[in-house]
């Protein structure tokens, strides 16, 4: 069974490349759904309340993840908050990456898709036999970003700067598609990467 990352920039289109591989058989690890499950762990739920106060809960006693962002995506605080909060989430994260990569490894399941936007940064790359860089233009992420997230062009360079830059990412990667145009050219580049693959 293949293990497949996903990397490249915010907005890139990784998303996109995940649910085409999806249809063509992978199961997808979403980085993003582990941190909403493991985020509300009441030990992890307790270290932040003790960080940060109780204002980061919402009515009903959750984490509210939009008042964890305004604090770790601050410019007054430096990156030592964001430090903090991966330092709690991203070995529970892994944790469940590992344990479902080993059950799906038991099954006739051809390949894993790890799906998370500081794949390479949290260490997570040596769990990958192949990183998918997925390319995208700055001005199409820009507008991505303030399409779907509401973000500014100035947001999306606060979130980028606390990752790898782009150029790194590139370096590291294995394979590449484009999303530059169309839908359906990305869709066909993914269908192409997928029947290069050895074990597919």
């Amino acid at each position: 069974m293949l293990v497949i990352g996903l990397i490249g920039g915010i907005a890139s289109g990784k998303s996109a490349v995940a649910k085409e591989l999806s249809v063509l058989g992978a199961t997808v690890l979403d980085a993003d759904a582990a941190a909403h499950r493991v985020i509300n762990r009441s030990s992890v739920r307790s270290a932040l309340v003790d960080r940060w106060g109780a204002s980061i809960l919402d009515e009903v006693g959750q984490v509210d993840r939009r008042a964890v962002a305004k604090r770790v995506f601050s410019a007054d605080l430096g990156r030592s908050e964001l430090k903090f909060l991966e330092g709690l989430l991203h070995p529970l994260i892994r944790q469940e990456f590992e344990t479902e990569i080993a059950s799906l490894s038991q099954t006739p399941t051809p390949a894993v898709v790890i799906d998370a936007p500081l794949l390479l940064e949290a260490g997570w790359g040596e769990l990958c036999d192949v990183l998918l860089f997925v390319d995208s233009p700055l001005a199409d992420r820009q507008s991505r970003a303030e399409n779907l997230r509401n973000w500014s062009p100035n947001e999306l360079a606060t979130r980028e700067a606390v990752q790898l830059p782009i150029e790194e990412k590139r370096h590291q990667a294995t394979h590449f598609v484009s999303n530059e145009g169309s839908l359906e050219s990305l869709t066909a580049q993914v269908r192409q990467f997928w029947q290069q693959l050895p074990q597919t």
